[in-house]
This record gives C-alpha cells, structure tokens and sequence, in this order.
C-alpha cells in the first residue's frame, strides 16, 4: 500500500505532531508500506537546515522538504503545491495534518481533484477551546474551503475517543476513527545516573517537578506558575524544571508570573531537549506536569509514563481517563490551588509515586506503543482504499 502523509512542518519546535507523524510513518515502513512524507522546510522564524525537494530517507520513509513564503504563518508553500499535484495520483490513500494550514488546504484539494481518498487528523484544532479562537477569521475559512475538505474526508483521525466525542457537536460528516499516538519503548530505557544535574547543577539536592513541551498559551502556565508558588512555600527542597522552546514569546510572560510567586530562583527553563538529554530529564524528575487548557493527547504525558514518572494532568489533557484507571498520576480541573494540591500529595508520598511510575509504565505497554497504533492504521487505511467505512 502506498500512503502518502503531509504535514507543515517536522520541526521539533513544533511538539507532539512533527514526532508522531514522522515516529508513525517509519513504522509503516517497517510493516511493509511504501511511505513518504511531503512537509516545508519552515522552523519558526528560520527554516530546517535541510536539501530542499530532494528525496531525503529516514528508516524507509521518504521525505521531502519544500520552501515557504510569506505569509509564513499559513505556512505557504507553492512548490509544496506543484508537488503533491504531480504525488497525490500515485498513492492509495493521503494522510493529511491539522488544520487551517496551506498544506492541508493544498493535499485536499488534490485529493478530491483525483479521486485519491484522504484522511484529516486535525491535531486537536477542534478542541472547543483552540476552536472558539480566532473563531471570526477561522468562520470565513470553513465557509470557504474547511468545512467542505473536512466533509470529503474518508475519515477524521482522533487520537482519543475524549477528542472524538469534543467534536460530535459540530456535526461533521465524515466518519471519525480512534488511533493513539505511540512511543518506541527502546529509547526510554536507563539515563546516566546524575546527567541531568551535571548540565543544570542547580537541580541537584532538589525533587523536581517536570513540565515538557512548548511554552505556549494553552499549557496551562499560569496556573503553574502560581501552583509551584504554593508548593514552594511548603517543601523547601523543590525545584520547577521548564523543558521546552518559547512560542511567540511567551517564556517572557511566565517568568513574570514567576517572579510574581517568589519562586523564578528555583525554576530552570532548559529551552528544548532532545534524545539523551531529554531521558535525563525524566529520570531526574520526581512528577511530571501538564496542566493544559486544551491538549489532544498529551505525548508528553506517555513519555513522562514510559520512565516511570507520576503524571499530574487537568482534565482538558484528553487522555486525562486513561491516566485514571491506570492509576497512573492524579488528575485536577484547571485551577492553581488544586493543581497545587495534587503536587503536594505527591511530592510528600514516594511510595505512592513509585506506584504510579510503574502502573503508567504498564499501560504505555498496553497501549501506546507504535507496533499496536501501525496495526490499527493500517487497518483503517485499508477500509479506506477498499471503499468501506472505516470503523
């Protein structure tokens, strides 16, 4: 089966979408499927130091990179464009990614134009709280073109059934389909004991909690830092760890709200960690933390898991229930005080965090691994290309 699958960018910057397609389309390969990725070279401000429109290869995937150009914010790309007029005839079944973006825009309309089935994973931008912003300009857009790409669909690809059932009000036609996201269990087994307080000596002698991922509006941020404020004044001994790049500035507002708790001489912002740095994170940490307004699954959350690490979660986080009945962290309503609470209990209870570790430890086992999600994808592709409604 050839199975094509774009997307705007692979930056890392760009979190869990960029890893989850690249991590899924390798595992397709690794199953048999002939696959290839067609994305832009766009990486905030600056682009991928990558060949542009030559094949590059990642274990069996072909990927190819085209320019942008303004308005860069959409993500513009002509030469994408041209290319996937000339990809898409030649594939079984187009995986598109996320919406309100020239690339989507772009692989839709081929798609329909030649009859090639097509699939929209929308990234969780028909969250109720990602939907309802911007919502003026976004309504134009729909009328325009969205709405009827998102109707055409063969499928809508949500990554939890809480994301599935967010959107039922909207009432689209296209059937959706549940599929996790997954990890490759190999690259979080054992950290160099220490790596993490050798490259950030501060952290050392302190239990630290971990918050990884952008640094951006719908994380939750504020009502962390006003959390750790809480939390501080009551264990001396901890210390907030801020793994991850700044979007649009916002790292400026939360130290702010930091130094408004008294508590920016214990936080560490590390900017984006990657491979073994990122595993020492982890392992250094005592909980892990995402309090997000909106979070369509929360890949983080899985990784933090899969090292043995108690999660505490808000219940906008959509795998928030599969956390619950794995007793696998604590999950709170998005408010400082009882995410406060939460981090209180835990940080005071190492037999209970222990117990957590390794019950998350289980269900990413169970589930979340990227053999079980290219099994189910392939299913699906394959009602697809056959004609029949995916389930």
């Amino acid at each position: 089966m050839r199975v094509l699958h774009v997307i705007a960018s692979l930056a890392p910057r760009y979190g869990g979408p960029p890893k989850a397609c690249l991590e899924l389309c390798r595992e397709l390969a690794r199953r048999g499927d002939d696959v290839a990725i067609y994305t832009t070279t766009i990486d905030g401000g600056g682009d991928l130091p990558v060949p542009v429109a030559e094949p590059q290869w990642s274990e069996g995937v072909q990927i190819r990179y085209f320019p942008v150009q303004w308005p860069r914010g959409y993500v513009l790309s002509p030469p994408l464009a041209k290319a996937l007029k000339v990809a898409i005839p030649q594939y079984d079944v187009v995986h598109i990614h996320s919406l309100y973006l020239f690339s989507s825009l772009a692989a839709a309309h081929y798609c329909q134009r030649f009859g090639v089935p097509y699939l929209v994973q929308p990234h969780g931008s028909l969250d109720p709280y990602l939907y309802r912003r911007h919502r003026g300009r976004k309504r134009i857009y729909e009328f325009l073109a969205e709405r009827r790409n998102l109707n055409r669909a063969a499928a809508i690809h949500f990554v939890t059934e809480e994301e599935r059932e967010l959107t039922r009000p909207l009432g689209l036609e296209a059937p959706g389909i549940v599929a996790p996201l997954g990890l490759n269990l190999a690259d979080y087994g054992d950290a160099v004991p220490g790596a993490f307080a050798k490259g950030w000596p501060q952290t050392r002698g302190r239990r630290l909690i971990l918050f990884l991922g952008r640094l951006n509006f719908k994380k939750g941020l504020d009502l962390l830092a006003r959390a750790f404020g809480h939390v501080a004044r009551q264990c001396d001994d901890v210390g907030l760890v801020l793994a991850g790049p700044e979007d649009g500035g916002y790292g400026a507002r939360v130290r702010q709200w930091l130094a408004a708790e008294g508590v920016l001489g214990k936080t560490t912002f590390t900017e984006m960690l990657l491979g073994a740095e990122k595993l020492s994170a982890f392992r250094a940490a005592d909980v892990f933390v995402l309090p997000s307004y909106s979070e369509n699954f929360g890949i983080s959350v899985i990784e933090a898991m899969a090292c043995e690490v108690p999660v505490v979660v808000s219940n906008k986080v959509n795998i928030w229930r599969e956390v619950i009945e794995a007793g696998a962290g604590l999950v709170v309503d998005c408010n400082a005080e009882a995410l406060a609470g939460a981090l209180v209990t835990l940080l005071g209870d190492s037999a209970r965090r222990k117990a957590m570790g390794r019950q998350g430890r289980r269900l990413v086992e169970e589930r979340f691994t990227w053999e079980a999600v290219g099994e189910r994808m392939t299913e699906v592709y394959r009602q697809i290309v056959g004609g029949r409604r995916p389930e």
